[in-house]
């Protein structure tokens, strides 16, 4: 065969193709709205003001027990550095909160939160309305006399009169005392199932060994004061005095408030019977002019 022919029967050799990949296209995000960017700011702003404005509440609070503090005591009371303590006491005493002390160098409570808790007390349509009555059994018996509300477990005096005479003021007695060491307390527990359960939950710390300190124990006086109408208080806050307490009553039998006299001990248990009978009248007549 001639070299033609093997020519012409021999099949072409193929070439290999190398396919050549294109690189990936990249992903691009679409851009973030300014809109959203600026929200996503402002809502990390809120968060940290609403924390920057629980903080200074907390200062405040350190406050219910002490008449001065120094920075170091808020920044170990709040567990906070006394930087951070010291920015914080530094921006309530811009706005009056708090007022520091040139002679000792220490904080205390500021004129312009003593303008506003007048504001919220003479505001208070209880108050407001219950202190002629309170100002008349003052008058009838000589006692200190108290309004008192529930808070929680606790039990606040939103109104104190002292006695005109013949008795040592009540000052320095906090207006805020564990409900179970009241009569206010434990009446108001007695006739309002929500504030017995805060009660419960929270304990029963003793103010002295008079005090309640058990929930049976509990459980037994608020089962007798539904039964009497009233409460007593015989040296549970403080030893030496007691106090007899009669609910402010809606008209689902609800205690809303609690009218009491205290006075020392010789003194309550000497007119005991006359005593209940006017904070019962007080009481009733409280809830009559609420229209309760």
């Amino acid at each position: 065969m001639s070299t033609m022919a093997r020519s012409a029967t021999t099949a072409p050799r193929q070439r290999s193709l190398t396919l050549v990949t294109a690189p990936p296209t990249a992903t691009v995000s679409a851009p973030v709205p300014v809109s959203t960017v600026r929200r996503r700011a402002a809502e990390e702003s809120t968060v940290g003001g609403v924390k920057s404005v629980t903080s200074a509440l907390d200062v405040l609070d350190c406050f219910l027990d002490a008449e001065e503090l120094g920075v170091s005591d808020i920044a170990r009371r709040l567990g906070v550095a006394k930087s951070t303590a010291h920015r914080l006491l530094t921006s309530l005493s811009a706005r009056g909160l708090t007022d520091k002390n040139p002679e000792t160098g220490h904080y205390r409570l500021g004129l312009h939160l003593f303008e506003l808790g007048q504001l919220a007390g003479d505001r208070m349509r209880l108050r407001r309305t219950a202190i002629p009555l309170l100002e008349e059994l003052r008058q009838l018996t000589g006692c200190t006399v108290h309004l008192g509300v529930a808070d929680g477990s606790n039990i606040i005096y939103i109104e104190r009169l002292e006695p005109l005479r013949g008795m040592p003021p009540m000052t320095a007695v906090s207006r805020r005392l564990p409900s179970h060491c009241t009569s206010s307390g434990k009446v108001i527990t007695a006739f309002d199932p929500e504030a017995a359960r805060a009660r419960k939950e929270a304990g029963f710390p003793a103010l002295t060994n008079c005090s309640i300190r058990t929930e049976a124990d509990f459980d037994k006086a608020r089962a007798e004061i539904r039964r009497r109408g009233v409460a007593t208080n015989v040296g549970e806050a403080m030893l030496g005095f007691s106090s007899v307490a009669a609910p402010v009553l809606d008209s689902s039998g609800r205690a809303r408030a609690a009218i009491s006299l205290v006075g020392t001990t010789e003194q309550i248990a000497g007119n005991l019977g006359r005593s209940a009978q006017l904070v019962t009248v007080a009481a009733r007549r409280l809830a009559r002019s609420l229209g309760i």
